[in-house]
């Protein structure tokens, strides 16, 4: 039980610190609303057009690739880290995966997913 002692500790001082940051912050804080405070903020601009208004889809496209292919990328660390323990194996099978990987690139290269607008 004492080895969890400095980590209820530490959960404890945290609580109380963002506890003391509330209450203080709605005490010192201005309370005055108006228009201008209650309107919209976008980039501290005016808005100039409806923020509901319909996109091309080549922009979901091009950040679904894109969340695609770094995702993919991300398991490159773990096998980095751990290639000393798989071997020739673990080798083949990233070079494998890497294949797979830029096939999926060139084709929607060749498809003009990347294509911006």
């Amino acid at each position: 039980m004492n080895e969890y002692l400095p980590v209820a500790l530490m959960f404890l001082i945290a609580g109380l610190i963002g506890a003391v940051t509330m209450v203080v912050g709605g005490i010192v804080r201005p309370r005055k609303y108006g228009k201008v405070k209650n309107s919209v903020y976008e980039c501290g601009m005016p808005e100039f057009s409806d923020a509901r208004k319909r996109y091309n889809v080549r922009f979901y496209i091009i950040a679904m690739l894109f969340v695609i292919f770094d995702v993919e990328t991300v398991f490159l660390f773990p096998w980095a880290v751990s290639f000393d323990m798989i071997g020739l194996y673990g080798l083949i099978e990233m070079i494998l995966f890497l294949v797979i990987l830029i096939f999926g690139y060139f084709y929607a290269w060749r498809k003009g997913a990347l294509e911006w607008v």
